[in-house]
């Protein structure tokens, strides 16, 4: 996905819509209808998907396109909430406003 961050005009649309299509792969296929990836606890996939949406919310910020947004990746959306409200993720990750400063340097 960091490649999207560094595309312009129709080379960006282009991102945004294969970018897309793998989240919805991962919603559908990865994630279903559960909580989390393995069921109803956090799991590694859950750990190693996590990093990467932890830096692309600040990054989607800096540049202002959000892709995972509740009406296209509802299940996705939900798993972003169940996943950064957890207490062992919420107390041990970067500030959120410091890594969108930092990105903007």
């Amino acid at each position: 996905m960091w490649g999207f961050f560094q595309k312009f005009g129709e080379e960006q649309q282009k991102a945004i819509e294969s970018y897309s299509e793998i989240l919805r792969k991962i919603e559908e296929h990865g994630l279903r209808d559960k909580k989390f990836f393995g069921g109803d606890q956090i799991g590694i996939a859950d750990l190693v998907f996590g990093m990467v949406i932890h830096m692309l919310a600040p990054m989607e910020e800096v540049v202002g396109y959000k892709f995972i947004k509740a009406d296209s990746f509802a299940r996705l959306h939900a798993w972003v909430k169940h996943f950064s409200e957890h207490p062992v993720i919420k107390d041990n990750v970067p500030d959120y406003t410091k890594v969108v400063d930092f990105l903007k340097i």
